[in-house]
Order: C-alpha cells, then sequence, then structure tokens
C-alpha cells in the first residue's frame, strides 16, 4: 500500500486528480486546497461550483486547521456515530475557495479507511472526495 500512497501523493502534489476508496464510495480527489485541481474536478463532473464537495481529514488537527470554531456536539456526533460520517461546519478557512458553499460551509469527514489515513498523514492537508460519477 505504500507504493500505492506514495503514487497518489505525487499526482496530488502536481495538481492532478485521482481515483481512491474510501469507507463510502470510489471517490475522485485532488488537494482540497489547490483550486486549480478543485476545478478540474468539477469540469470533470460537469458539476456546478456552487454545489459543494466533501473533504476528508485524518484527525483533530487538520479539522482545527480548517475550522476554527468546531460546536462540541459535532465532535459528540464524531465519537459517538459507528459509520463514516459527514458533519457541515461553518466559516472554513485554509481551504480552496471554490470548495466552499455559497452559505460559508463545508462537509467534512474524519476517515479511518487506511489508504485515505495514510494519503492525508502524507499530504498533511485535506483531500476532497466526491463520487466518482457524472453530476
Amino acid at each position: 500500500m505504500n507504493e500505492e500512497v506514495h503514487k497518489a501523493y505525487e499526482v496530488i502534489k502536481e495538481g492532478g486528480i485521482i481515483l481512491y476508496p474510501t469507507e463510502t464510495v470510489w471517490g475522485i480527489g485532488c488537494d482540497a486546497t489547490n483550486p486549480d485541481a478543485v476545478a478540474k474536478i468539477y469540469a470533470l463532473k460537469r458539476r456546478e461550483e456552487s454545489k459543494s464537495m466533501i473533504v476528508l481529514m485524518n484527525g483533530e488537527r487538520m479539522v482545527y486547521n480548517v475550522f476554527k470554531d468546531i460546536p462540541e456536539v459535532a465532535w459528540q456526533i464524531l465519537d459517538l456515530s459507528e459509520k463514516p460520517t459527514t458533519l457541515i461546519l461553518d466559516n472554513p478557512r485554509n481551504i480552496a475557495k471554490n470548495l466552499i458553499a455559497p452559505d460559508n460551509t463545508l462537509g467534512m469527514r474524519i476517515v479511518k479507511e487506511p489508504f485515505c489515513y495514510k494519503l492525508l498523514e502524507r499530504m498533511k492537508k485535506p483531500l476532497v472526495s466526491t463520487s466518482a460519477n457524472i453530476s
């Protein structure tokens, strides 16, 4: 798996997009801080930029880098959930602007899936996650 993580990281580092497994679907992803890479995904999916996508993160440190104020109930939901859970949080920062919804929110999910977790560990940045289909 380390070789696959390394190859995916190299593509993402160069502004590319990848197809990868998540806990829920096969996803299309890129560096969530790179607006040009995000635009490539919108174009590939033929999706309007007003329809935001979620980002995957691998832990609290990454979450706090994107969201300054996280309600306690959000942590409680994550702690209690047994299945992958996406939260919509307010006022994201340090993220590509074309990922942020018109109401200034962003969907995020903390991953446990080994490939995603290791890739995020290597990237040190959130990863865009959207299903591998055309909108």
